[in-house]
């Protein structure tokens, strides 16, 4: 992957990064979601960042009143943006503009703890996930919510839209599944018992429209095909401590990258015999976010 060698940083004093997300738009604009007292307590920050000859500098940032947990770039603009916090509330915000937030959605009664705009053409769509244990659709133009699903029976850490199928969205867990959702229909479509252990994060391949990953505190990945939930595909271990998020790459089939609170980012295939690629340890502190470039091959 080429990661460990060019690694750039950039200290935000008082803050913890909860979430970070590429720019669909630009080459190297990084959103970064962050909170004071590892999101106990105090105020969060939308920070972009932008890589350039420089570095990596602080483009823009803005303050929330609560700490910030996820952020997802509009579909439809390169300026905007929408984060989720610890109040339960969901901002949108405008790059274009120095103060906001534009909109603010508050109908989650606990912390707002993920956020995922939705990729496929023809619709503008938010999921959002609570610790209220239910997941929201949105549509940014609308002040209030279009519908509310329920199901879970624990926080949900994640909600994540397939690449692939409009409407359909997934979500994981502190209940131990991971679900599956279409927008159309209120009830769940698909309940995968996918660890005994609160599942922390999910995603959707971006070559199969059958197959996701979950990161769960029992320290191991697992692939799921949604044709044949039995069993995992394939289970991928080696993190020390709880897996944070996991992201496939959008590259390579069968690459996918995992961040943890044993403080390391790990790349996998798990193709091969031996799948974990290579780990790295920059950090020095739990490893919360990630994401790998649309556009640079390399960048993580």
């Amino acid at each position: 992957m080429g990661t460990a060698a060019g690694a750039g940083a950039l200290r935000l004093p008082g803050l913890h990064g909860y979430a970070v997300e590429f720019s669909p738009y630009c080459p190297g604009r990084v959103a970064c979601a962050a909170a004071q007292y590892y999101g106990m307590a105090g105020c969060g920050t939308l920070a972009v960042l932008e890589q350039n000859e420089a570095g990596t500098v602080l483009l823009r940032s803005f303050d929330w009143n609560d700490g910030l947990f996820d952020v997802t770039w509009s579909e439809n603009n390169e300026n905007m943006l929408m984060t989720c916090s610890g109040d339960g509330s969901l901002q949108i915000w405008d790059m274009a503009k120095t103060k906001g937030p534009l909109q603010v959605y508050k109908e989650h009664t606990l912390e707002a703890y993920s956020v995922d705009w939705s990729q496929t053409r023809g619709e503008q769509l938010v999921v959002s996930g609570s610790w209220d244990q239910t997941a929201k659709l949105w549509d940014p133009a609308v002040g209030k919510s279009l519908c509310t699903f329920k199901g879970h029976e624990a926080v949900i850490y994640s909600t994540i839209w397939s690449p692939h199928i409009p409407g359909c969205f997934a979500s994981a867990s502190g209940d131990q599944t991971l679900r599956i959702w279409d927008v159309k229909t209120p009830g769940v479509k698909l309940v995968i018992p996918a660890h005994q252990a609160e599942v922390l994060s999910c995603d959707w391949c971006k070559y199969d429209e059958n197959l996701l990953v979950t990161g769960a505190v029992d320290c191991s990945l697992k692939g799921w095909d949604l044709r044949n939930i039995r069993q995992p595909v394939f289970v991928l271990l080696g993190h020390t401590y709880a897996i944070r998020r996991v992201k496939f790459s959008p590259f390579h089939a069968t690459i996918l990258a995992s961040c943890s609170y044993d403080f390391t980012v790990r790349f996998w295939d798990f193709s091969k015999p031996n799948p974990l690629l290579e780990t790295v340890e920059h950090h020095t502190e739990f490893t919360c976010g990630l994401d790998l470039s649309l556009h640079n091959r390399g960048q993580v």
